[in-house]
């Protein structure tokens, strides 16, 4: 009940089904049949009239018995065209059956000496299984009334279930493919200004590329220039804090243009054994001194670019390996997708950071950044690759410490 969709077709069917409900239940008391009470008076006349007749021996021959008429004898009838003789003239002991089966009734009334006197008398009550007929009656138009509401659910909020398609189809350059401004009115006006927000967005996602792909250019000459003068610094260890200083920038601003060129300039998809890259990974950075253990890793293949996703999990396990003691890489396959978990044994992310960690520059403890080395992009440049081979990247705090960070790529769709 969370959807708009199910609600207004809810909404719809309660209307429908509500108005059916009253319409039916008006009708059913506007048609139904007068109660016996205002029935049995004109049978009870009619009873007596004829008793008249038959003792003056005028009129048709009556239907005489010597017992009553066959069947189950009718209580509740019999009550009512017994009171309706009492106050239309003599009472009479009259008897009212019916057959099983047959919807008439029939009187039988004693007459002194010549046995029983039958009379048929009509059945106004309603035919049997009438609740059945009314249930399948109802259920019938509430099943119409569904049918209706959920149609009509479904055209009110197309435009937007088409909002929701476009932005589901947004790729990390900020540009979709333009929608059909095609159908009603308002698809068309929502088609349309979609349209526009995809044209405003590639633009603005240019022009920030633009943006820091000029900076980290343009920054290289002046600190070219800086490197240079900081040599002529006769105290050895201001020297060294320029350097140092100069090296970090020069990383960011290398960071930076790296992070630009993998939005626009993704290298081709081809067929990559995750389990070879992730040893590759791991014997690299172990030869740089840190620690990474890898369980076994079946055989998985992927389509990537395999230049950019090596960056991308040489980030996350050198992320884990630096900050965290050290990393523990695990690789499964999980339905359609390739599944990585990278463990390591830190002291994790405050809960209230852990949505930060992707962006530009983050940094959990601000005072580490000057031993530890880094420009704070390489969570976001890995998220950048990752989501653009249509993979996923979460990271959690792992009990009973460290942090987890899981990801997930999409495998190849076998070939029947």
């Amino acid at each position: 009940m969370n959807s708009l969709r199910t609600r207004i077709a809810a909404l719809l069917i309660a209307a429908i089904v509500a108005v059916v409900v009253l319409a039916t239940f008006t009708a059913t008391r506007v048609m139904q049949p007068p109660s016996p009470q205002a029935t049995m008076e004109p049978v009870a006349w009619q009873i007596h009239l004829t008793m008249t007749l038959l003792g003056h021996g005028a009129g048709p021959s009556p239907d005489l018995r010597s017992a009553p008429a066959e069947g189950l004898a009718d209580t509740r009838m019999t009550d009512f065209l017994r009171h309706a003789l009492a106050r239309t003239g003599e009472p009479l002991e009259a008897i009212v059956t019916h057959e099983t089966g047959v919807a008439a009734l029939t009187a039988s009334i004693p007459v002194a000496d010549q046995g029983w006197l039958i009379l048929p008398i009509p059945d106004l009550s309603p035919p049997p299984g009438q609740w059945k007929v009314l249930a399948v009656w109802l259920s019938l138009m509430g099943l119409g009334s569904a049918a209706i509401a959920i149609h009509a659910a479904q055209r009110l909020t197309r435009p937007l279930q088409l909002i929701e398609d476009a932005v589901d189809k947004i790729g990390p350059d900020g540009k979709m493919a333009p929608l059909p401004e095609t159908g009603p009115a308002e698809v068309r006006a929502a088609a349309r200004a979609l349209n526009r927000l995809s044209g405003q967005l590639g633009r603005a996602m240019e022009s920030r590329m633009r943006l820091v792909a000029a900076a980290g250019h343009d920054l290289r000459t002046p600190m070219t220039r800086m490197r240079l003068r900081a040599e002529f610094i006769a105290d050895d260890e201001e020297r060294e804090k320029w350097l140092s200083d100069l090296q970090e920038l020069d990383m960011i601003a290398d960071s930076a243009i790296r992070l630009v060129r993998e939005e626009v300039g993704p290298d081709g998809l081809q067929p990559l054994r995750l389990d070879r890259l992730l040893t590759e990974i791991a014997d690299e950075l172990r030869a740089l001194g840190q620690k990474v253990d890898l369980s076994p890793l079946p055989v998985a293949t992927i389509m990537a670019g395999p230049i950019a996703i090596k960056r991308a999990l040489r980030n996350l396990i050198s992320n884990a390996a630096t900050h965290g003691k050290g990393a523990e890489v695990s690789l499964a396959a999980k339905g359609k997708n390739a599944v990585i978990r990278i463990l390591d044994s830190g002291p994790g992310v405050p809960e209230e950071l852990l949505s930060q960690v992707f962006e530009p520059f983050f940094r959990v403890d601000q005072a580490r950044r000057k031993s530890v080395p880094g420009a704070g992009l390489g969570l976001a440049i890995a998220r950048e690759i990752i989501e653009r081979h249509q993979g996923s990247i979460t990271i959690r705090n792992h009990v009973p410490h460290g942090l987890e960070q899981v990801c997930t790529l999409p495998l190849p769709a076998l070939r029947g």
